[in-house]
């Protein structure tokens, strides 16, 4: 008998949840049809069965289905105004009416005829289930809404964490590559500006992009790429890099930004302590239902520098990294850093994998 969102799409009407709400209403009827013949279990089942059944599909037909005639609220499916309180009473009303009918039909006999006050019985009964089947929808249905509301607002509360974060990490990559082209132009004006060349590409690509929360891996890969490039103006020879993306995770969607923290700290606290400087290589690889996001490098390891990036009171990339998937995945994620058979460090990004739509 109650309407909601869900079945009103467009101005058409959503079978599925009419049929569901129905066998509700079904269920409800063969309840009051055991509750009357527990009471009169002198007759047969069958009258309160049918009479049950009859009354309970015709005000659950003049309700459930009449409503489009009152114009519905899309958000709660009930008419607005006085219309939903005249809905209900005609539903009521007319269903007892109808369904009495079609029941007296079906046995060949007429319930008008009853004693007046078995009508007056009759009538009560099925006004009471008729409201109590109303409000046990009408409540459903406030809940199902709250609900609705309660993910929304938690999912725009999300977004508004991870635009946040957002914020803090393009001026904190932003503030240190401006610091490494200061130094550049006082030793190397050329490879200085080499480097601002570099950088006005990725500030076009970076800054003129959508501020959406996530993006497609392979967005992602192409933002680190841009930052290496950066980088590999500064360092020359001393800084390698690898970006190894599958063909099949290129539309995965993950948050901004994600993996560009993860690259600095292995620049900054791996590569740059090591005289020959070193590789990096960031990876992303699918292992059964998880998502694996991979930065490691041959920098000077965890035990020099690392140990300190990861401290609670240091490590501006790590930590926000892992607060940004808190606020993402909740523990759907993990991040962990390891030192590799071969020396520097590796972190790795656990994430729930997602089949990739097309663009």
């Amino acid at each position: 008998m109650r309407v909601t969102q869900e079945s009103v799409n467009n101005g058409r009407i959503d079978g599925i949840g009419l049929l569901r709400r129905y066998l509700q209403v079904l269920a409800f009827c063969l309840t009051i049809a055991a509750l009357q013949y527990f009471a009169r279990p002198d007759q047969s089942y069958e009258v309160p069965l049918i009479y049950s059944l009859c009354i309970g599909s015709a005000c659950w037909a003049l309700i459930d289905i009449g409503r489009f005639l009152f114009d519905p609220d899309p958000e709660t499916g009930w008419p607005r105004g006085l219309g939903k309180v005249v809905l209900v009473v005609l539903g009521i009303v007319g269903g007892n009416v109808i369904g009495t009918f079609a029941a007296d039909t079906w046995f060949g006999w007429s319930s008008w005829q009853q004693s007046l006050a078995q009508q007056r019985l009759s009538w009560l009964l099925s006004l009471l289930a008729g409201v109590v089947i109303v409000f046990y929808f009408n409540a459903r249905g406030r809940s199902q809404r709250l609900q609705r509301q309660m993910r929304q607002a938690e999912q725009q509360t999300a977004e508004a964490r991870l635009k946040l974060l957002q914020t803090q990490l393009e001026p904190h990559m932003l503030f240190n590559t401006l610091a490494n082209l200061r130094v550049l132009i006082a030793s190397d004006p050329a490879r200085a500006q080499h480097m601002l060349d570099h950088l006005i590409d990725y500030l076009r690509a970076t800054l003129g992009a959508s501020r959406a929360s996530t993006h497609a891996l392979q967005t992602e890969f192409e933002r680190i790429k841009d930052y290496l490039e950066l980088m590999a103006v500064r360092m020359g020879p001393r800084l390698a890099y690898t970006l190894e993306l599958p063909p099949e995770l290129v539309n995965h969607p993950v948050p901004t930004l994600l993996l560009q923290p993860l690259v600095e700290n292995s620049i900054r606290h791996g590569l740059e302590p090591k005289v020959e400087g070193g590789s990096v290589r960031v990876s992303a690889r699918r292992e059964g239902d998880w998502l694996l996001l991979e930065v490691s490098d041959a920098g000077v390891g965890m035990q020099s520098a690392l140990d300190t990036v990861r401290a609670p009171a240091g490590g501006f990339g790590v930590a926000q990294v892992r607060e940004r998937l808190a606020t993402a995945y909740g523990t759907r994620s993990a991040i962990e850093s390891i030192v590799p058979p071969t020396g520097g460090t590796s972190t790795i990004i656990r994430l729930p994998y997602e089949i990739p739509h097309p663009p």
